[in-house]
């Protein structure tokens, strides 16, 4: 990530935010609506490209038809089960 200068002002608003002194005006409905938003954003799936070699595509390919899945949902299943220590 490049770094980015902050303004006069805006550095005054990072202090203030770092220090407590700022509060927020959000309502519950605002609130419940932020977390939906973020709830969107987390649950959206995206493209990947990985390389693998022939040879394990072709076992995957073959575990997955012996699960009667499509391959790319048994990969994703698996990544899914070893990011949440499954």
């Amino acid at each position: 990530m490049k770094y980015i200068e902050l303004e006069k002002e805006e550095k005054k608003i990072e202090t203030d935010f770092d220090a407590g002194k700022l509060k927020s005006t959000a309502t519950k409905k605002d609130l419940a609506n932020y977390q939906k938003y973020a709830q969107f954003t987390l649950e959206k799936t995206r493209n990947i490209n990985i390389r693998l070699s022939e040879k394990d595509l072709l076992r995957i390919k073959a575990k997955a038809a012996e699960k009667g899945l499509p391959y790319q949902t048994l990969v994703s299943s698996v990544l899914h089960q070893y990011v949440n220590d499954k």
